[in-house]
């Protein structure tokens, strides 16, 4: 498995359209959620291949990247 699954979910959810609510409610899949708690497991007990390593950035940027949509979206409902 590689991001290339979360990055699709992520593109799904905004190509079928948006409303504040829904990027509020936005949560990846549970198979993307195991990876990256499989992913986190193995960085902290044996460590991880450059392209784990990669793949887990990647997760994160996404994260992070949610993470501010949702906050502007708060912003756009008022909800500060």
């Amino acid at each position: 498995m590689d991001t290339v699954r979360a990055y699709d979910e992520v593109v799904d959810f905004i190509a079928a359209g948006t409303t504040p609510d829904s990027v509020i409610g936005f949560s990846p899949s549970a198979a993307v959620k195991e990876r990256v708690a499989y992913l986190i497991d193995r960085e902290k007990t044996t460590g991880l291949s450059p392209d784990e390593k990669s793949e887990l950035d990647h997760y994160a940027q996404l994260e992070h990247l949610m993470r501010l949509a949702k906050a502007r979206a708060r912003q756009y409902m008022g909800d500060e």
